[in-house]
């Protein structure tokens, strides 16, 4: 028998296969559910319009977005923020709005890092705060989070009959995290000064693109004006296509796994309540978003999952996607003798957060 003569060569390949399913876990699970479910039914599912509208508007949405962080525009608005009093409260507030606009994931990208940067008190507190901001305030519009953006386009929803049923969760938890953000002190009012490049003039371009996709999104326009984004990116700015094309193909077996489910099972949740739970405890473990999108063809209920994916994305770190970009970002910047106590911050605050969202939808669900 021949020995092999390069094991490092062999090791290095599979810590290389075992980061991929680390890092990339959701395309995993998505995919090996969409294989499993296609072969014990014996067809591949067909895919509707809207889901592959709701694709196409993801991929914009995502190129847009990416331009506008390359561009320089939302960090020089977020480092404006540093400035004056009352830092921590303006960092929480500018993440929960900036969420609303450029997704969770986007506004924790930029915010944290400048968070990070500061002379503060409780950094690790005001990191955890900005993330479940980043949540609150994203579940307020259909393009917050993809979550949202599929539940508005699945159940052909109005921009003001979404935004009303979930308005009380979000004014909610703004003016509790604002308030608590406001217990956590500056060592100084006078921040290190934060390195100010120069906003491209792309900024002006995505600016408008990105309005484009939101009207888009709200029915003003027509879906297909998202091909000026992706020719402008090709064209002019191709880095703003390093996107994160894993997160689209998880979307797409979802998107079958759900299908093919729905075939296997003809099954439908009819109870408000049980559509609220479910959805809730499911994102603990396998994050909101494919929470609603496995959900979403078994029930009507779209009010109750919106809010059961919502109040999901707080508790564990799985909850959001946002909750794991704000937890590397911060444990990979400070000391690691920090992570095991900001993590049972973390988990504690959230699941403060995730008792507090079910007891509001159930105190408001005799209103609604």
């Amino acid at each position: 028998m021949r020995p092999n003569r390069h094991p490092g060569k062999l090791l290095k390949t599979h810590n290389t296969s075992l980061n991929f399913f680390l890092r990339e876990w959701l395309l995993t699970a998505s995919f090996s559910g969409f294989a499993l479910t296609s072969v014990y039914a014996g067809q591949l599912p067909a895919y509707s319009r809207q889901e592959l509208q709701v694709l196409f508007i993801l991929l914009t949405l995502f190129i847009a977005v990416k331009g506008l962080e390359h561009s320089g525009l939302v960090s020089r608005l977020s480092q404006r923020m540093e400035r004056g009093k009352a830092i921590p409260l303006k960092l929480v507030v500018a993440t929960f709005f900036l969420a609303m606009l450029v997704t969770n994931d986007a506004a924790l990208v930029v915010i944290v890092p400048l968070t990070l940067a500061l002379r503060l008190k409780r950094k690790g507190l005001l990191v955890i705060l900005e993330a479940l901001a980043a949540n609150a305030g994203s579940a307020l519009t259909p393009f917050g989070n993809p979550q949202n953006l599929y539940i508005y386009w699945y159940y052909g929803l109005s921009p003001v009959e979404f935004i009303m049923a979930i308005l009380p969760f979000s004014l909610v938890f703004l003016v509790i995290l604002a308030f608590a953000s406001t217990a956590i002190k500056t060592t100084n009012h006078s921040p290190q000064p934060a390195t100010t490049g120069k906003v491209g003039r792309s900024s002006c371009v995505y600016s408008i693109l990105l309005v484009a996709v939101f009207l888009a999104v709200l029915r003003v326009l027509p879906v297909y004006v998202g091909f000026l984004i992706i020719l402008y990116a090709l064209l002019y700015d191709r880095k703003s296509l390093h996107i994160d094309y894993a997160l689209l193909l998880s979307f797409l077996f979802f998107f079958g796994l759900a299908e093919n489910l729905k075939t296997l099972l003809l099954a439908e949740l009819n109870h408000a309540g049980h559509v609220f739970l479910l959805s809730a405890i499911a994102s603990q473990i396998m994050s909101n978003v494919p929470a609603v999108l496995l959900l979403a063809k078994f029930t009507s209920q779209w009010q109750a999952l919106l809010w059961g994916a919502s109040v999901g994305g707080f508790g564990s770190l799985l909850g959001s996607l946002a909750n794991l970009i704000a937890y590397r970002l911060y444990v990979t910047h400070e000391p690691a003798d920090n992570s095991a106590r900001f993590t049972m911050q973390f988990i504690v605050i959230g699941y403060a957060a995730f008792s507090i969202g079910v007891g509001l939808y159930y105190l408001l669900s005799p209103i609604r």
